[in-house]
């Protein structure tokens, strides 16, 4: 299960569908704060974050869950994407940093590497 956090709506929704397009289950929160509220939470395979949303931040989120010793890939993505930022994210251990727009090519792939990384490298095909 992919869990997608945006405060946006239409992202939310486009990433769900591009998600569940792969064959994968989307579910999406308005909020970081949603999210670790929900049960989902528990069996998520990899998050993709916004980085600024109002409450908790995207990489609050990440501090929160590596200080409950979660260790979630994050996949992060952004409207204003600050170096210093980045840098945060990727030290403690997100997955990649996208810039928005980005090329839906470009999270899959991410995306794929990461699910294939968690089923010991067999690709969707040889699930």
């Amino acid at each position: 299960m992919i869990s997608i956090i945006d405060d946006d709506a239409a992202v939310r929704a486009a990433m769900g569908r591009l998600v569940r397009s792969l064959g994968y289950v989307a579910h999406s929160f308005a909020s970081a704060e949603e999210f670790l509220a929900s049960p989902q939470g528990h069996d998520t395979s990899c998050v993709i974050a916004d980085v600024q949303m109002p409450g908790m931040s995207g990489i609050e989120l990440q501090s929160h869950l590596l200080a409950q010793g979660r260790r979630l890939p994050i996949i992060f993505i952004t409207a204003f994407p600050e170096e210093d930022v980045r840098t945060k994210a990727l030290n403690a251990g997100a997955v990649c940093f996208l810039a928005k727009p980005f090329k839906g090519a470009t999270l899959i792939g991410h995306l794929d590497a990461v699910l294939n990384r968690q089923r010991g490298g067999l690709d969707k095909g040889q699930i």
